[in-house]
């Protein structure tokens, strides 16, 4: 069928639940990974063997760890876009003294796959390599602003149940896409607030960076962080190319 909304698979969700609870360790045990998807262990124990066959997973004396076969799936792109962005985010936590992040779409999540981290004791701590939800992150918002229309509206019909809220958030999402920054104002956690920018390579959004800290130290300076991010932003995108 072509034309349909992607949507969650609870099978699928299982299998790359348990490659992301394996990739976040240095190996884990099987109750671990039940309880960490929230599933029997009956259930979780056909999956890992079935990836273990598979090559996804290798198993030794009860623990099992990534396996071989992953190395055919991962593109190039992820790693070159760290690379491009590490020291954007080094100037960017030293010219704010926040947390400066670079997040992928994926799937219909938001992961971190790099941080540089404020050095002030109350910060921002970024959690790399973990799913979020695309809304309402800064960095998430970006990145579902540039979502199809179909797409978008599936995943905000997912995550708000009100109406009126999905239709708020389609409006600011609209905005996004228009001004090329997303605010997040303490709608996650009270205590926290950012910005972010898409990085564009030939209209195609590779990545994006936000800067999020205390609400109480940035929400005054936002806009600021904003107009620091449109330059940063642009220069990861001239070095992967764009």
């Amino acid at each position: 069928m072509t034309g349909t909304t992607a949507r969650a698979h609870r099978t699928v969700s299982r299998v790359t639940g348990v490659l992301e609870a394996v990739a976040r360790t240095d190996g884990a045990r099987l109750h671990a990974l039940a309880a960490e998807l929230g599933a029997p262990k009956s259930s979780v124990f056909g999956l890992v063997k079935g990836l273990v066959a598979e090559g996804y997973l290798t198993e030794e004396a009860g623990v099992y760890r990534l396996g071989p076969a992953l190395g055919g799936l991962l593109p190039p792109a992820a790693p070159e876009a760290v690379e491009a962005a590490v020291p954007v985010l080094e100037e960017l936590r030293d010219r704010f003294g926040e947390t400066a992040m670079l997040g992928i779409a994926v799937g219909d999540s938001l992961s971190y796959l790099a941080a540089a981290e404020s050095p002030q004791l109350i910060r921002y701590s970024a959690p790399l390599r973990t799913r979020r939800p695309l809304y309402p992150p800064s960095a998430g918002k970006v990145l579902l602003a540039h979502r199809p229309e179909p797409r978008r509206a599936a995943c905000l019909e997912a995550l708000l149940a009100d109406p009126a809220a999905r239709e708020r958030a389609h409006d600011e999402l609209r905005r996004v896409r228009a001004e090329g920054v997303a605010f997040n104002r303490g709608e996650t956690l009270p205590d926290v607030s950012a910005a972010a920018r898409p990085v564009l390579v030939a209209g195609t959004v590779r990545a994006v960076v936000a800067v999020a800290g205390p609400t109480s130290r940035i929400a005054a300076r936002l806009e600021t962080v904003a107009d620091g991010l449109r330059d940063a932003v642009r220069t990861v995108a001239a070095r992967l190319g764009g």
